[in-house]
């Protein structure tokens, strides 16, 4: 009851917000409250007719940015939900800026060393003060180490667990009234929707886990000198605190200064594309927050990404659902992609096969048609999640973010070069990895695996089902000094247990 009301009157102040600068509309759409939110809507009138005329999504932004880092936070993600936003608002809420005043540099410096149990004169032998980035989580300083690296030290905020916990918290109760009061909301599993979200802001907020998730993406690429992580400082990080090798480089966003820089655009488009497709389809984990000013050109013409806070996985089926998706929208085999989606379980089984071939051309065809420049593989995938409603389809979150992150790619790459499809430049490697998982000799591959998996699994079976059947023998020989009738049936129920158990057996074998 504390928890309905304590998140009740928290809903007001959210509805009052997003009144004052017009952007109910999400609130609306999800039915919550709407005696609340006509009062709202009616209350917030006359600080309305003052605003120039703003789009729905710039609007909803502001509101966002008004309440502070969860609703940031909140705002990027639902960027990534063209199927539940207008695709022009969800393009808006990708241009919502993380960035927020700066806390005070005698509030980090306490955290620093409570964290690191240290002075900061026995870690630094220099600290400057001033950040040169605060964000909705945290704030960057650069510092100089007593042994003369220099690094950038990155601060949580202030009590930003305490806040967060608290708008989780919110957010899972709004998500579950969606559920339990709009069924036609569960398909886009609401409660399961912001427990993802919760569990990336929990990462972000232990940036031990962020450290580990860069020296893992660096690992990945330690035999490639295009592209690589910032060595962490682990001497010099803990849950508040995290120590990086500080990136003496150009802005990937920033066209003209790396052309000054003397680095060839288009070649630093290629390395991009290339990191990206080995990121996705090779390791299966990739920088999911690759907007301009996340990545640097260092002086060697490497790539090196920053802020490691928003990571992405992959797994193997879908690495592979995801090849045969692409290959066949690129082939314009609209069957083929249906096929996909139904064999993934992704389409209930109930719906038409043809009738969905038919909305995969009508998203397929007004893409492809354009200059190959002009092709984007994101927007492809985010028209694809719009469909889910219309044949019933389940929400695959793990999409979701690799579609924001590849819009991003694609945002990074026209800076670089707006007469270039990135995707392109990443095409030898994606028909090379597909000759190579899915051509006749992969597939004989796999099927002679599954094979060799079953033998091993049977002696085992083998022995289970031994078991099975000599102890329904003793069974049934005890059975039989009982009288004649009902021996006989209990003969017939030991007989039809021992075939259910050997059918029962074959098919997990089978499997």
């Amino acid at each position: 009851m504390f928890r309905a009301l304590r998140n009740s009157w928290r809903l007001l102040r959210l509805a009052l917000s997003f009144a004052r600068h017009d952007a109910l509309f999400p609130l609306e759409t999800l039915g919550i409250a709407p005696a609340l939110i006509g009062w709202a809507r009616l209350w917030a009138r006359p600080f309305n007719w003052r605003r120039p005329p703003r789009r729905p999504g710039q609007r909803l932004a502001a509101a966002l940015l008004e309440m502070g880092p969860s609703f940031i936070k909140l705002g990027q993600a639902l960027s990534t939900r063209a199927d539940l936003l207008s695709e022009s608002v969800a393009a808006d809420l990708g241009e919502l800026q993380d960035h927020l005043p700066a806390f005070p540099a005698s509030e980090a410096r306490r955290i620093i060393e409570s964290e690191l149990g240290r002075p900061i004169d026995a870690l630094f032998s220099s600290f400057v003060d001033t950040p040169v980035a605060a964000a909705s989580i945290a704030q960057v300083h650069f510092a100089t180490t007593t042994d003369g690296r220099e690094v950038a030290v990155k601060v949580l905020r202030p009590g930003i667990e305490r806040a967060f916990a608290r708008d989780m918290d919110l957010f899972t109760w709004m998500a579950e009234l969606v559920e339990r009061t709009q069924p036609r909301f569960r398909r886009l599993k609401p409660v399961e929707s912001v427990r993802a979200f919760a569990d990336v802001v929990r990462v972000e907020m232990d940036l031990r886990m962020e450290a580990a998730a860069a020296e893992e993406l660096g690992e990945n690429f330690r035999d490639d000198p295009s592209y690589r992580a910032p060595a962490i400082d682990w001497d010099r990080t803990a849950e508040r605190v995290m120590t990086l090798e500080r990136v003496d480089g150009t802005p990937i966003g920033d066209r003209d200064a790396i052309v000054a820089a003397g680095h060839d655009p288009d070649a630093v488009m290629k390395k991009c594309a290339e990191a990206f497709f080995y990121q996705v389809f090779r390791d299966g984990f990739f920088h999911a927050d690759m907007h301009g000013g996340n990545a640097f050109v260092d002086r060697n013409g490497s790539i090196v990404p920053v802020d490691f806070g928003i990571m992405g996985r992959v797994d193997e089926a879908t690495r592979g659902y995801l090849a045969e998706l692409l290959v066949g929208f690129l082939r314009r085999d609209y069957r083929a992609v249906a096929e996909v989606q139904f064999r993934a379980g992704y389409v209930p089984a109930d719906q038409s096969l043809e009738m969905f071939a038919q909305a995969c051309r009508s998203i397929g065809e007004p893409i492809f048609g354009k200059p190959s420049h002009q092709i984007s593989i994101a927007r492809l995938l985010a028209h694809m999640l719009r469909v889910t409603e219309q044949f019933k389809m389940a929400v695959q979150p793990q999409l979701l973010l690799l579609q924001k992150t590849m819009l991003m790619a694609e945002g990074m790459g026209t800076r670089l070069n707006p007469n270039v499809n990135i995707w392109e430049l990443a095409q030898p490697l994606i028909e090379e990895w597909m000759a190579t998982h899915f051509g006749p000799r992969a597939t004989a591959g796999r099927a002679a695996a599954d094979l060799a998996q079953g033998l091993r699994r049977l002696p085992r079976l083998i022995d289970s089902l031994s078991f099975v059947v000599e102890a329904e023998r003793r069974r049934a020989e005890r059975l039989a000094t009982e009288p004649p009738p009902r021996a006989g049936r209990r003969a017939a129920l030991v007989e039809l247990v021992a075939v259910v158990a050997l059918l029962a057996a074959v098919l997990a074998w089978w499997h």
